[in-house]
């Protein structure tokens, strides 16, 4: 790197829900701190995802920051499950609080990011030519945050409106009397299909991969809903730090067979008529782990789409084949099912016609070509990786990041990486926090790396790295408990596998599956005993 560095005692790369409480907590010891973003305000996800019908799928009142009495005082959602209008303004209320912005580059794009071992200091440089070192780099980039279009040609060709739904336009945009075509059913997809499907004059859903979806079961906060939960703000982080993905939902202790048949048909008609992922995460304890167990509760859901779809061939074109309920992510949603039933909703099965190209005017399958106004690419990501890729990171000999990672994902905890010292990766690989509602598992990464950096400080160590067997072992114990998953038999971003990047078309362990007491268990150890998996120097 060339030209003049500005020079901070920590960086860090994301103004999200994660950049903007490490800002805080780095704040608190001192520290100069200096935050890249990339795009021009704070909110990250809840920035980027402005598509309609985007919002949470965990409580509301579980998602928000938990470390500020008076913000939990102060802030009210309005419904159980907020839609990301609301959730963006919560993360400007939270900035302009704490005055965070002082702090944060915005329309600053991070391309680079170099270790100086002789200065033991990062050095950032951005898109823009600025650049900044610091002894520190956090990342703090999301694990769906580098959005991926699909792998077929003339996408630059198509001459009316088109974008990925994690970069949708700030203006409305209005689909009334037009012909919309959605590619992909995944949660974006889902969220997508349900308010286009509103007003659009046709609305055609190019379907992939079909997936297990579930109603949200959402609603409005009522006045003694809103003080109960205040009052009830301790039990309600309480439950979420004892639950494995600190939803509030726990798994039934018991296996599907331990119980009878009337039994379990009760316990899946209870968990689909609840709001949230309890049917995703409050199910029987062997679901995702045993394939019996797992194609008990497919039957169960498949029943509930046939149902809902009018049309036999539709429903069962909708039920998924190649993946049982729940071993990939699982989209909740509001009368998604019923939008099939709607004349102006068409859905193209692209396991029977393939997308061939996409045109200056529409969509060109292998049997079709449908005209189209408006195109909206629900495609998806280059998961938990993917955004740390596309930021050329070199460390120690300057070895890439990205080309350590390229056949196995290593990591000691999911937060460093040997060979990269003093680099944190929040909500990282083989992080359970990439499995979790994701801010509580955030404050607990951002609470370990800020007392992290303090024992560094204080110890007068320049430098934090794992050592070879913590993460040697780490990964290993990950990859363990992922192949005991039905994870690992299907391809998602949970796998590791995207077939629209080259050189992840493999299921690789990106994820750590042991759920967030473990995980926390694991770092609190790791810090009590004086951080001996790692090598300070």
């Amino acid at each position: 790197m060339n030209g003049n560095l500005s020079h901070h005692d920590a960086i860090i790369i994301g103004a999200g829900i994660a950049g903007m409480y490490q800002l805080l907590r780095l704040r608190e010891l001192g520290l100069q701190v200096q935050v890249f973003e990339t795009g021009d305000n704070v909110g990250g996800t809840w920035y980027w995802n402005r598509y309609p019908g985007a919002r949470f799928d965990s409580e509301s009142y579980s998602y928000g920051y938990s470390f500020s009495p008076e913000l939990l005082d102060e802030w009210e959602w309005s419904e159980h499950f907020a839609a990301q209008p609301e959730t963006l303004r919560y993360l400007n209320t939270v900035a302009d609080k704490f005055d965070l912005r002082k702090d944060i580059r915005f329309n600053a794009r991070v391309t680079e990011a170099v270790f100086n071992e002789p200065e033991a200091r990062w050095e950032i440089a951005t898109e823009d030519g600025k650049r900044a070192s610091a002894p520190f780099l956090i990342t703090a980039v999301g694990p769906l945050s580098a959005p991926t279009l699909p792998n077929v040609e003339g996408i630059d060709d198509f001459g009316g409106f088109s974008c990925h739904t994690a970069r949708w336009p700030k203006e409305p945009v209005e689909f009334g009397g037009k012909r919309v075509g959605v590619i992909g059913t995944g949660a974006s997809g889902v969220q997508t299909i349900q308010e286009v499907a509103k007003t659009a004059a046709k609305l055609y859903v190019f379907q992939r991969t079909p997936n297990w979806c579930a109603p949200l079961n959402n609603s409005k906060i009522t006045t003694e809903e809103q003080r109960n939960i205040k009052a009830s703000y301790p039990e309600i982080f309480r439950k979420c730090r004892q639950t494995n993905g600190c939803f509030l939902h726990q798994s039934d202790p018991r296996n599907t067979f331990e119980v009878s048949p009337e039994e379990r048909l009760a316990h899946y008609e209870s968990l689909y008529a609840a709001p949230g992922f309890g049917i995703w995460v409050g199910s029987f304890a062997d679901t995702l782990i045993d394939e019996a167990a797992n194609a008990e509760m497919s039957a169960f859901v498949a029943d509930k789409i046939r149902s809902r779809v009018k049309d036999p061939k539709v429903a069962e074109q909708l039920i998924p084949t190649n993946h049982g309920f729940g071993t990939r992510r699982v989209p909740l949603e509001t009368n998604y099912y019923e939008v099939y039933n709607q004349d102006n909703v068409h859905l193209v099965d692209l396991r029977q016609t393939p997308l061939e190209c996409v045109t200056a005017t529409g969509i060109q399958t292998s049997t079709t070509h449908y005209p189209l106004d408006m195109i909206v690419y629900a495609t998806g990501f280059d998961a938990v990786t993917g955004a740390l890729d596309r930021i050329d990171i070199r460390g120690r000999g300057g070895v890439k990041l990205a080309d350590k990672w390229a056949d196995r994902v290593s990591t000691y905890l999911g937060i460093q990486t040997r060979g990269f010292p003093n680099l944190f990766t929040l909500v990282g690989p083989q992080n359970t926090a990439t499995l979790c509602n994701i801010p509580r598992c955030i404050e607990q990464n951002v609470d370990w790396v800020t007392a992290a950096v303090d024992h560094l400080r204080q110890h007068g160590h320049r430098q934090m790295e794992p050592r070879a067997e913590s993460e040697e072992e780490w990964t290993c114990t990950a990859e363990a408990m992922m192949q005991m998953s039905l994870f690992m038999k299907v391809n998602s971003w949970i796998s590791g596998v995207n077939l629209n990047v080259p050189g992840k078309e493999q299921p690789r362990c990106v994820v750590y599956p042991g759920g967030a007491p473990a995980y926390r268990t694991q770092c609190d150890a790791e810090a009590a005993g004086g951080y001996t998996g790692f090598s300070l120097s």
